[in-house]
């Protein structure tokens, strides 16, 4: 018997922004607040549902993720390396949270210190190699990062997925990447969900604690759906996956079933989390870059309220 595929288009606006390229939504527990980042406009932002608080942080090189720290603050996954900022460093926003012109957009691997003081930013990690970007990243079980990488060019097999420690010393796990992008694990740990966009898959891993062994597909993406990009697990181990150019969210089985679709008014969704205060409302970034008539809601967050009940996700102990 084949399994109906339920679709909806119950979609809230959450944030109402022009980002270039939306991204990284993850919920911060602690701080009661959602964090997501405009990776071409060089920014963080957070939102607080309940009081509709906004912050920024602006870095002055281009940020392809950024997650909560343990004890507060944030850990950043930036051009040239891992970052931290102290508990301090986002600041309010005056008015909407809105893309700003790409610092450095010609991935010119010159720049200065990420914006903030020495007593608010200090390199983790610092690796600088011409051309490549940071790009999307998740923190495993464990509390380490792991951190995907591309080429601005996007040239096959020019990024990599690293675990970074607390500590900053890192391991390649996978050396052959074109555009890293969502990571996430299975409720009891012991899988690792994976997508390099291009490869128009989602793979799984068996996940050991530390290592990821076993790749194998577990859903192959048919032409006209667009590209896989973030994604994120619910607890009931099923698999949400934003579609760039497929202007929707699709939820996947832990067996590859496709059974659920949120269909969005703008083409470019990039990836999704669960946040508030039951995680049970699915956040959506969207992105406007490339686009030459982009829809008014591009860029934008967005939110579906009571879309399932997601899981509590692990700071970075470092």
């Amino acid at each position: 018997m084949r399994r109906r595929t339920a679709r909806t288009h119950a979609y809230e606006v959450a944030v109402r922004a022009e980002a270039a390229l939306g991204e990284g939504p993850t919920w911060d527990a602690d701080a009661g607040r959602l964090i997501w980042i405009d990776i071409l406009g060089s920014r963080v932002f957070t939102y607080d549902p309940v009081s509709g608080r906004r912050t920024v942080l602006a870095t002055e090189q281009h940020v392809g993720a950024a997650k909560p720290r343990v004890g507060g603050g944030l850990v950043v996954n930036l051009r040239d390396g891992i970052g931290l900022y102290g508990p301090d460093s986002v600041t309010d926003a005056a008015g909407s949270p809105a893309g700003t012109s790409a610092a450095d957009p010609a991935g010119d691997p010159a720049g200065g210190r990420p914006a903030g003081g020495p007593q608010e930013f200090r390199w983790l990690r610092r690796e600088i190699v011409p051309g490549r970007r940071a790009n999307d990243a998740a923190v495993a079980p464990d509390g380490s990062l792991w951190a995907g990488t591309m080429r601005y060019d996007e040239a096959p097999g020019g990024g990599t997925l690293s675990r970074v420690a607390p500590d900053g010393s890192a391991e390649i796990v996978l050396d052959d990447v074109t555009v890293s992008n969502g990571t996430g694990w299975s409720p009891d740990g012991r899988l690792m969900y994976y997508i390099d966009t291009p490869t128009r898959r989602v793979d799984v891993f068996d996940f050991d604690g530390q290592r990821a062994t076993g790749r194998r597909q577990l859903v192959a993406i048919e032409e006209g759906d667009g590209y896989p990009d973030g994604l994120t697990v619910d607890a009931e181990g099923c698999v949400w996956v934003a579609f760039w150019d497929g202007g929707a969210i699709r939820r996947y089985t832990p067996s590859g079933a496709l059974d659920r679709v949120v269909e969005l008014p703008v083409p470019r969704p990039t990836a999704c989390a669960f946040g508030g205060a039951g995680l049970t409302d699915l956040y959506i970034t969207t992105a406007r870059t490339g686009l030459e008539a982009p829809h008014p809601l591009a860029g934008s967050l967005l939110v579906v309220p009571g879309a399932g009940q997601g899981l509590p996700q692990p700071a970075f102990a470092g």
